[in-house]
Formats: C-alpha cells, structure tokens, sequence
C-alpha cells in the first residue's frame, strides 16, 4: 500500500501508483481491472482484490467512498467533451475527487492537453468501437503484420502525446505479444489475450449479466438468470397488487390502523352536528 497525494491535494493511500503499474510491466506481473458503474460494484472489486476499477468519471464520488484505496480511473466518452479544454477541466475535476488516472478514447491533441497538466492518462487502440466504420466494422485488428505495424505505431503516438497506458481492444493475440514489450505503455487487454500487462473485462461480463456476450467475454457468474428471475417476481408482485386494490382486497384489517373504539360514533355524530360558521 502506498502513501500518496491526490490531485486535489488530500492525503490518501493506495494498493497501486503509476509508478507500480510500469514496475509490474517490467517484471511481467499481470494485473486485473473490471468496470464498475456504482459504489457497490466498486466495493465488491475491492474486497476481492480487483487491482484496478475503471468507472464513468462522473460516479467517482461514489466509486471512490466505497473502495478507497483501490487505483480507479475516470472514463470519458466519445462525445462527453468537445474540445480540449472541456476535456481537461472534467479531468481535473475527476482527479481532484480522486481519480488516479484518465481514459480518454479522443485524439491525440485531447492526450497531450491532459497529459501536458501532470495528468496520467490512458489511451485507446485497435477496435476503438465508436470509430469502428474507420476499419470495416467490428472486428478484431492487427491479424496481418501490416496492420500489427499500425498499432504499433498507435502506440508510438500515444507514448509522444504523453499516454502512460492505453486499452488495447480486440487485437490479435501474437501483435500484442510482439508489441508490449516495446512500448512503454502499460497496455489494458480486453479481448487482445494475455500479452497485455493489464486484463480487463466488463463487471456484466464477468458476472454473467449479457444476454449476447461478445466472443472475449468469459462469465464467471450467473447474474443475467437472478435478473430475470427478480423481473418475474416483480411483476408477479405488481400484478397481485393491481388486483388486489381493484377487487377491494387491499387495504384490509391487517394493514390499516383503526380508531379505538366508540371514537367512529362520536366523530359521526360530530360530523352530523356541524354547520360552517359563515353562511
């Protein structure tokens, strides 16, 4: 566990730093990371030694209140941010609240703007999705050696813009092997094999929550079926109330309070009596 300063300038400790994540590269010790859109999921991660948690930069708040001392990165989208200058005002409004690094899947200008702050930030390689219709579609990237060479030098640019990692997503599995070695860059695999320093995988994957899970996921869990099994009972429970309050079922003796007893009278007697005081 390792002391540290947050950007924001507040004491806090932490399972990984920076500077771990290139000492575990070099000495080729894999680490873990898993997405987490809430405290909850952040928690669990952290109590089952998750060694990264990736998160939406605006639920760092919550992510970071329920696992502490865990190395979180705040994601922004495609679209999120317009310029640079948007970019980085989020970002360090993201590492003020204790995000230990940046993900940003935009250019190269958006890189070095963050970067150039004494940001750490990550880039994104291979598929990037959102850019998909820029290589054919879906599909996995640097199956020829050409291709591989394109990412390689992806990776160049990103170490030039100031980029401490990168996801590397659905890249072939030798051109990472062949890659990671000669890029600084702590390089993030989702669906890139085991070249990668760093395996990533979505908390829904993991846990079994996709209905269609792309051919990289791997469920360790069941999660989807529970849904389902929640959804069913839910409206079970909805359809039970619905009818119970049309046939005059519910409210009845057991849920409601009465008034003690001879009240009732007297309040109807009451009632009968009364006249308003201005005619």
């Amino acid at each position: 566990m390792k002391n540290i300063y947050t950007y924001g300038g507040r004491p806090a400790r932490r399972n990984l730093t920076i500077a771990c994540l290139q000492a575990n590269k070099a000495a080729g010790r894999k680490m873990t990371q898993v997405s987490a859109i809430n405290g909850d999921e952040a928690g669990a991660c952290a109590a089952m030694g998750i060694d990264l948690i990736t998160i939406a930069d605006h639920d760092i708040e919550d992510v970071r209140a329920a696992a502490p001392e865990t190395f979180v990165t705040g994601s922004q989208t495609m679209v999120q941010y317009m310029t640079e200058d948007e970019a980085l005002a989020a970002a360090i409004r993201c590492a003020e609240k204790g995000a230990d690094a940046i993900f940003t899947p935009r250019g190269l200008k958006t890189i070095e703007r963050l970067s150039g702050e004494g940001l750490a930030v990550q880039g994104h390689v291979g598929l990037v999705p959102r850019k998909s219709t820029l290589i054919g579609g879906l599909r996995t990237f640097g199956k020829t050696a050409e291709e591989a060479m394109q990412l390689f030098q992806d990776f160049k640019r990103l170490e030039d813009a100031g980029a401490v990692a990168a996801e590397v997503e659905c890249v072939a599995v030798e051109a990472l092997q062949e890659i990671g070695p000669r890029t600084s860059i702590v390089t993030h695999s989702i669906g890139a094999g085991s070249g990668g320093d760093i395996i990533f995988s979505f908390m829904e994957d993991i846990c079994g929550d996709v209905e269609n899970p792309p051919r990289h996921a791997k469920a360790w869990g069941d999660v989807l079926s529970i849904r389902k099994q929640m959804q069913a009972e839910r409206g079970r429970a909805l359809g039970g109330f619905r009818d119970d309050v049309t046939s005059g079922a519910f409210p009845d003796a057991a849920h409601t309070v009465p008034m003690t007893a001879g009240e009732q009278e007297k309040l109807q007697e009451a009632l009968d009596k009364w006249s308003p005081t201005h005619q």
